[in-house]
């Protein structure tokens, strides 16, 4: 951070794009390995983050584009670590955008599809040590991810183009899905939580003691 502004002399703009997948069922995935997602994922991140904001709150002015995954708002077999790193991700981001907004700084959450990078490449993708127990249930999502390399839909340099555009947007969302099937997928997945939240507000809601007003909040 330090020899960026040395060089030249303001940051514009942060972006947190480090990281990398891991498969596997919980079972599989040691302590150690759940650990290095959310070093990667979160803590990361957060620690650069942290120290950019002090020259981007002198200057009032700033954004900071979080790289998240459609697999920070959903989340499947044999990707729970990765999701576990990229979930905390987006929680921590929602809360700092709103701590930074009154300083001039924006945050954009991007959540990805399949992108032709070396994410699915052998030698960056993490696997757990396979357990026959659980191949009926990720076998199909293991060899899903370790055969799309080379061949996913997502054109990086499009990308690119479409986040950079974004901060010149005014009402840029959030969170922005990026590529067709984070659209589709991340459609579904909203749509049936929200369905979910419907069908069984009138149980969530008996929790509550009776005749309480509802409650005020700051946020």
């Amino acid at each position: 951070m330090q020899r960026a502004l040395e060089v030249f002399g303001r940051v514009d703009v942060l972006v947190n794009n480090a990281g990398a997948g891991q498969v596997g069922a919980a079972e599989e995935i040691t302590d150690a390995a759940l650990r290095a997602m959310l070093e990667q994922h979160l803590f990361g991140p957060a620690a650069y983050v942290r120290a950019v904001l002090p020259h981007m709150r002198e200057r009032r002015s700033g954004a900071v584009v979080q790289m998240s995954s459609q697999g920070g708002r959903m989340s499947f077999p044999a990707v729970g670590s990765y999701s576990a790193g990229k979930f905390a991700l987006e929680g921590w981001s929602e809360a700092l955008a709103g701590e930074v907004a009154p300083f001039g700084i924006r945050v954009l959450i991007v959540e990805p599809s399949r992108f032709r990078t070396a994410f699915n490449a052998a030698d960056v993708l993490n696997t757990a040590r396979q357990s026959s127990i659980y191949e009926g249930v990720t076998g199909a999502v293991r060899a899903n991810m370790e055969g799309a390399d080379g061949i996913q839909e997502g054109d990086p340099a499009r990308a690119a183009r479409v986040i950079r555009n974004m901060l010149d947007t005014p009402d840029a969302p959030l969170r922005l899905p990026l590529g067709a099937e984070a659209v589709r997928n991340l459609t579904r997945a909203y749509r049936a939580a929200l369905d979910d939240v419907e069908k069984w507000a009138s149980v969530s809601e008996s929790a509550d003691f009776p005749g309480m007003p509802p409650a005020v909040r700051p946020f």
